[in-house]
This record gives structure tokens, C-alpha cells and sequence, in this order.
């Protein structure tokens, strides 16, 4: 009878096994390797996903993956990329892969065009070479710079979306380019439209976030200036909160686009003032001369993503930084 009780035993493992092989989902992930990517994929695999990332680690670090992570490396426009497509057959396509300096796509806004706008299509062409194969497409893109410098703050999904860059531009076109998609092949999609996002992993060099900057900076003894007279105002969310809102998008058939932020505009001199309390910086406030192009007050109402999604942040500003500039201390450690 024992005998016969552990057969039936393996039987229903087994059983359970392939119910839990048909039931997994596979997601494909670019700019994997990036800040917020990293994160995702960290989600993804802790809900049971199977994840493959793409990245050119031109600004991703393969150190924020794990060890035995599936990354593939290579440029977002490469003819690869229907390879791995192709052979992941995903059934989320979650895309962050981006040219990210503002700065960049002023000097250089083909090059800007080709990364942003034909590395998308370059992907959404290898979605569509899938025939049969439905895919989830979730895009990650920038609120502030799709709406600019809107005269009402914060913006909701109904601001005009006015451009203030190449950069926001090229993300914007692909936006447009998604129902077309949607329409020409078994394709669904979300777009989220993101406030400041902030958190550890984030790259304190390059154009990276003032909270970034500065966390490095005070826990090093660096000098630190504040452009202009520091009341400028963004809309700062943690990076986890960003994450779970774009796990609700990929299994929410709404196609947005979704502000996520918290609706609360917060000045560099705050987030100075609070950064310096966690790191124990002393030295007070150096202003210097503002950038030009800078925006002024930009924050995201996120009421649409509450109602539709179930979406709200969770974590304060002072919890989030306090978070961040912990981890920026355990790096310089």
C-alpha cells in the first residue's frame, strides 16, 4: 500500500510539474540590465516568469543582474534581436532599452531617432514576425518629457503632449507607432509614463537623477552645486513602486498610457536638505547658475493608474531616500 501511495505521490508531482510548465509565462526584457530594468526582472523572476534581458551594457551593469541571469547582448537595432525573439517566443515584451541623455539627443537627434525610434520598430518587427503568438507589449517612457512644462501640475493623462527635446520626441513617436502595431499583428499593449524615478542600482554619473548625484557625492566628501536657485520641482518615485506598476500594466488589458508619480512636487533643495541628513553631509547648499532647457515644475497625477490598474505608491519620499543613500553607502564601503 506505501508503495502504491508514493506511485500516486510521484504521479501527481509529475502532473504538477507540467501544469506548472504550461502556466509559466515568458517575459523579454530590454534595457535588462539598466537601473529600473534590473529591478524588473528581479520582480519578474520572483513571480515565476521566465526572463531573458537585452542589453548593450552601454549604461546597464551585468553586476545588477544575477549570476545565472539570460542576457543577451546587444545593440537594440541589431537584426539579432529577432533571433532572440524568435527563440524566447515571449508572452511579455516589457521595453526600456533607450538613448537616455537629453543632452545627446540635442547634439545628435538621428542618432537619438535611430536608437529610440528604429531600435522600437527593430523589436516590434520581430514581434511581429511571431505570426500566431499573441505578445504583451509594456512601454516604459518619460512623463516629464512628453508633457515638457505643462501649465497645470500635476499633469494628467489628458495634458497636451508637447515636447521640449529630441529625446522626448523619439520617446513620444513611439507611442504613436503601438496601435498601428496592435493593428497589424496579434499584439496588445500598456504605455507608462514615468515621474522621477529614484532608488538603489541608479547611475550616479551621466545624466543620472539629482538623488543619485547627490547620494554619491555627500557619502564621498565630493562638491556638490545645485543649478539655479534650487526651487525647482519634480514629481520623485521610488523605484519599487515603479515596478509594481508596470507588473499591473502587463497583466491589465487597459493600453493607457498611465502616469506613474506621486502628484507631489518636490524641490532639489528638499531632496538636498533630506539626502544630507541620511548621509551626514554638513557643507550647506552651493547654488550656481541655472541650465538652460531646464523644467521648471513638472509632477504626475496618477489618478488613471489608481483607478485602473489598482496602482498607488507605497513608499514615502524620506523612506525611499533614506533606502537609497544606505545602498549608495554600502557601495563606497
Amino acid at each position: 500500500m506505501l508503495r502504491c501511495q508514493r506511485f500516486s505521490t510521484q504521479v501527481q508531482l509529475h502532473r504538477n510539474t507540467e501544469i506548472s510548465a504550461i502556466v509559466t509565462k515568458t517575459a523579454l526584457v530590454t534595457g535588462a540590465a539598466g537601473f529600473i530594468g534590473s529591478h524588473l526582472c528581479d520582480r519578474l523572476l520572483a513571480d515565476g516568469y521566465s526572463v531573458t534581458g537585452i542589453d548593450d551594457l552601454s549604461s546597464g551593469r551585468r553586476e545588477n543582474l544575477s549570476a545565472n541571469f539570460d542576457l543577451r547582448v546587444m545593440d537594440i537595432r541589431s537584426g539579432e534581436i529577432h533571433e532572440v525573439i524568435a527563440d524566447v517566443r515571449p508572452d511579455f515584451v516589457f521595453h526600456l532599452a533607450a538613448q537616455i541623455s537629453v543632452s545627446i539627443s540635442a547634439r545628435e537627434p538621428r542618432l537619438d531617432a535611430d536608437v529610440n525610434v528604429g531600435g522600437a520598430l527593430n523589436l516590434l518587427e520581430g514581434i511581429r514576425a511571431l505570426d500566431y503568438k499573441s505578445v504583451k507589449v509594456v512601454y516604459i517612457t518619460s512623463g516629464g518629457t512628453a508633457y515638457g512644462e505643462p501649465a497645470v501640475v500635476p499633469a494628467d493623462e489628458s495634458t497636451p503632449v508637447h515636447p521640449l527635446s529630441p529625446y522626448g520626441a523619439s520617446k513620444y513617436a513611439v507611442e504613436m507607432y503601438l496601435p498601428i502595431y496592435e493593428r497589424l499583428c496579434d499584439l496588445e499593449y500598456s504605455i507608462i509614463r514615468l515621474a522621477n524615478v529614484y532608488g538603489p542600482r541608479q547611475d550616479p554619473h551621466g545624466e543620472a537623477g539629482v538623488v543619485a548625484i547627490f547620494s554619491e557625492a555627500m557619502l564621498v566628501g565630493k562638491p556638490l552645486t545645485v543649478f539655479g536657485d534650487g526651487t525647482d520641482e519634480r514629481d520623485y518615485v521610488y523605484v519599487g513602486d515603479v515596478v509594481e506598476a508596470i507588473s499591473l500594466a502587463a497583466v491589465n488589458s487597459a493600453t493607457g498610457p498611465y502616469n506613474i508619480g506621486t502628484g507631489i512636487g518636490t524641490t532639489t533643495d528638499r531632496i538636498f536638505e533630506l539626502i544630507a541628513q541620511y548621509s551626514g553631509h554638513t557643507d550647506s547648499i552651493v547654488h550656481g547658475p541655472a541650465r538652460p532647457g531646464d523644467i521648471k515644475r513638472i509632477s504626475l497625477d496618477a489618478s488613471k493608474a489608481k483607478r485602473e490598474l489598482g496602482w498607488l505608491p507605497q513608499v514615502s519620499l524620506e523612506d525611499g531616500l533614506n533606502t537609497t543613500v544606505e545602498w549608495f553607502r554600502q557601495q563606497a564601503d
